[in-house]
C-alpha cells in the first residue's frame, strides 16, 4: 500500500498560559491545527481528532481535541498499560536517527505513561524506567468529546532548548475504541501498517 510523504509542521514560539486543554484560549488559536489520519491508509477516521503544537521557553505544549461519544478509560496508575483503552499519545525523536526515541500517552482520565524506546537487533526495547521530569497534562472531558494538553519540558528529553531551524522526527496519534466496535488507530504522519512504531515514518517539526 502507497502511503504519503511524512507530515510535515512549523512550532512556533508563543505564550502560553496555566494548562487549560481548551483550544479556544490564546494562544492556541494562531497556531498551526494539524488532523490525524487512519494510520493504515490516511483515510478519515469516524471520530476525528484535531492537535496543535508551539514551543515557549521551557517546553513543547501539545493540545489534542478528539471527537467521541462516548470518551472512556478505566485506568489511573501511572505507566499502566493506556494503550490497552483509550488514549492520546506523543513520539519524539529529538536526534532524528531512528535509534530510540520518547512515548508519553494521556487517557481520559489524565493518567500518563512515559517510556523511551531503544533499538536493539529485534526491534525496539521500551524502557519504563525513564520519566518525563517535569511533565504537566490536563485533560477536559465536553459534550461530544475529549482534550488532553501537554507542557513536555525540553530538558527532560534533549537537555537543552532546540534550536531555530532545528527539526525533531515526531509523531502525534491517538486510539479509539468505541465500545462494541473495531478500534481505530489514527495518526499525524500515517506509518501505512497497523502500528505506531515506526520512527522512520515520524513527521517533521520544525522549530522556528
Amino acid at each position: 500500500m502507497n502511503v504519503p510523504p511524512v507530515s510535515k509542521a512549523r512550532c512556533i514560539h508563543a505564550a502560553f498560559g496555566a494548562l487549560s486543554a481548551d483550544p479556544a484560549l490564546a494562544p492556541w488559536p494562531e497556531l498551526q491545527r494539524l488532523s490525524l489520519s487512519l494510520n493504515k491508509n490516511g483515510a478519515q477516521p469516524k471520530q476525528g481528532t484535531d492537535v496543535w503544537v508551539g514551543r515557549d521557553a521551557e517546553s513543547l505544549r501539545v493540545l489534542f481535541v478528539a471527537a467521541d461519544t462516548d470518551p472512556w478509560a478505566t485506568l489511573i496508575e501511572r505507566d499502566a498499560p493506556l494503550y490497552k483503552e483509550e488514549v492520546v499519545e506523543v513520539f519524539l525523536d529529538t536526534e532524528g536517527d531512528g535509534n530510540g526515541y520518547f512515548e508519553i500517552e494521556v487517557n481520559p482520565n489524565n493518567a500518563v505513561l512515559d517510556a523511551c524506546m531503544r533499538r536493539i537487533r529485534s526491534g525496539f526495547r521500551k524502557d519504563f524506567r525513564w520519566q518525563c521530569e517535569g511533565l504537566r497534562t490536563a485533560v477536559r472531558i465536553f459534550e461530544g468529546g475529549w482534550a488532553a494538553e501537554l507542557a513536555i519540558p525540553f530538558g527532560s528529553l534533549s537537555g537543552r532548548c532546540p534550536a531555530q531551524g532545528e527539526a525533531w522526527r515526531v509523531n502525534f496519534t491517538r486510539i479509539d475504541r468505541p465500545k462494541g466496535e473495531p478500534r481505530e488507530l489514527s495518526s499525524w504522519s500515517p506509518t501505512g501498517v497497523d502500528q505506531f512504531h515506526m520512527p522512520e515514518r515520524f513527521g517533521e517539526l520544525l522549530f522556528e
